[in-house]
């Protein structure tokens, strides 16, 4: 019943709602339990259409640039709902700490080239910043 309820109050609130299936690119790590407190960051690119294993090609080199601090919680891609779209989620402690450690990847050699060869492929991209539920296994 108080389910029920729920769902209709939510209801009210939802202006639009629209929902994808995902796959885990093989080369990420499988998002795990997190000690916390952390934030997270949910990159969102829309890439042009066709160049999904091009995108997979080049991150799957880059990833080892943003191993060090552990900050790579999951990747994904889209299987049915809006395609060519790709999600990177990563962790950081505060928003500090993720300045300092995207700041450290531009300066390892490599990083840039990778980036080069994959923003010719993005049509569009956003970034969210989201704080954990106590109830999430990711803190």
């Amino acid at each position: 019943q108080e389910y029920l309820e729920f769902r209709k109050e939510r209801s009210q609130m939802l202006l639009s709602r629209r929902n994808q299936l995902l796959l885990e690119f093989s080369f990420w790590n499988e998002p795990l339990p997190r000690e916390g407190p952390n934030i997270y960051e949910l990159r969102t690119y829309k890439l042009k259409p066709g160049t999904m294993i091009e995108w997979g090609n080049n991150w799957a080199r880059a990833i080892k640039y943003r191993q060090e601090n552990q900050e790579a919680v999951g990747g994904f891609f889209s299987q049915i709902g809006e395609l060519y779209v790709v999600h990177h989620l990563w962790a950081y402690k505060d928003l500090q700490s993720r300045e300092e450690t995207r700041n450290a990847a531009w300066r390892k050699r490599g990083w840039d080239e990778n980036v080069y060869y994959t923003v010719p492929l993005i049509r569009n991209m956003e970034s969210r910043i989201m704080i954990p539920l106590k109830i999430s296994p990711l803190q």
